[in-house]
């Protein structure tokens, strides 16, 4: 196009074209924002699995410094009085490559909430998503804090792992209402009420999946599918699930039990296996419409891939890339049920052939 003909526009074609610029940015920006989100939180696993968690015991530096470069010396003093205690070069390394990423995705957070506020009415929606985001990614961050300067205690170390969940959930919530999909009938509107209760076992399964990491349970019961060779194994729920407690204690400050640690991982074992059940159903119900057929077919396939890293965690004891993707799926269902719930929001007054005709 020449430049007499740029001049030649109309201003209503300009601004068309300006508008589309500012979508297609804040578009990319929620992408890449959401895709680190995922990314994170799979190495988030990758820490608390090498424990690396306290490899710099400080926070936000290590040992003062902005990266592990800078406190060689330090670094060097803690494994000649602990060779094998958490503090190692290597960890160090883990843990701030962490806090890096976590720092970047914070500035993109701001980045997407400050685009989302200031080209609202382009954008054609409330900046309120965003804007709770940002918030999320904060608490997010201050809990990231804590997990260090209170030593890796399992109920800041859950919480932590839940923010993570959630803030993937608001992140896939604002992708999702940026991608086009097939519409979804509107006579599986009733199915959101269903789908919302499913979040909320996926929320709860996971959190007992992190108090089974972050209480080094997942070795507790090397059989399957009795536990101990019993169906109902000695257990101490009471200290399992004590919150107030530090890492590898009992809430009176000795060394935690095996009936203790069997309670924990017994009871994240077989909640399994309600969620397994209820998802199986809804997704199975839910994927007969053709604009909730990706995500339904996600969330079935990561609930068998689910059953089988679980399975393979405790068969060959707790290998550590199975154990990332045990972490990863749990991520994975959270992305393919959020996504769900927000198609879910929009039905269209349609009928649904394939499940009309099973009835």
């Amino acid at each position: 196009m020449s430049t007499a003909n740029i001049f030649t526009l109309p201003v209503e074609a300009v601004a068309d074209q300006s508008a589309e610029t500012k979508r297609r940015r804040y578009r990319k920006i929620i992408f890449l924002t959401w895709f680190l989100t995922l990314d994170l939180i799979m190495f988030g696993a990758f820490v608390r699995l090498t424990d690396s968690g306290l490899g710099c015991p400080d926070w936000p530096g290590c040992y003062g410094s902005v990266t592990p470069l800078g406190a060689l010396q330090s670094i060097r003093e803690a494994v000649q009085v602990m060779p094998d205690g958490p503090v190692t070069l290597p960890k160090a390394w883990i843990e701030m490559v962490h806090r890096y990423v976590g720092s970047l995705l914070g500035l993109l957070i701001i980045a997407i909430t400050w685009m989302a506020w200031r080209h609202r009415a382009t954008l054609g929606r409330s900046s309120t998503l965003a804007f709770v985001t940002l918030i999320a990614v904060c608490v997010q961050g201050a809990f990231g804090a804590w997990t260090v300067t209170h030593k890796l205690m399992p109920a800041v170390v859950t919480v932590h792992l839940l923010g993570g969940m959630s803030l993937l959930a608001l992140m896939t919530w604002l992708a999702a209402r940026e991608r086009t999909h097939p519409p979804v009938s509107i006579e599986l509107g009733h199915y959101r009420g269903w789908a919302a209760l499913g979040l909320a076992l996926l929320f709860i399964q996971i959190g007992l999946g992190g108090w089974v990491s972050t209480n080094y349970a997942a070795l507790a019961c090397m059989d399957f599918p009795t536990c101990h060779g019993e169906w109902l194994p000695e257990m101490d729920l009471a200290s399992g699930f004590a919150l107030v407690r530090g890492l590898g204690e009992m809430p009176n400050g000795e060394m935690i039990s095996q009936p203790a640690l069997t309670a924990i991982h017994w009871v994240h074992r077989n909640t399994a296996w309600i969620v397994f059940g209820f998802w199986g159903w809804l997704g199975w119900r839910l994927r007969a419409d053709a604009g909730l057929r990706g995500p339904a077919t996600l969330v079935l396939c990561l609930l068998l891939a689910q059953l089988v890293t679980g399975l393979t965690t405790i068969f060959f004891q707790w290998p550590l890339l199975i154990a990332v993707l045990h972490n990863g799926g749990a991520a994975g269902l959270v992305l393919g049920v959020v996504t769900l719930l927000t198609r879910l929001g929009k039905p269209q007054p349609q009928r649904l052939s394939v499940q009309s005709s099973s009835r």
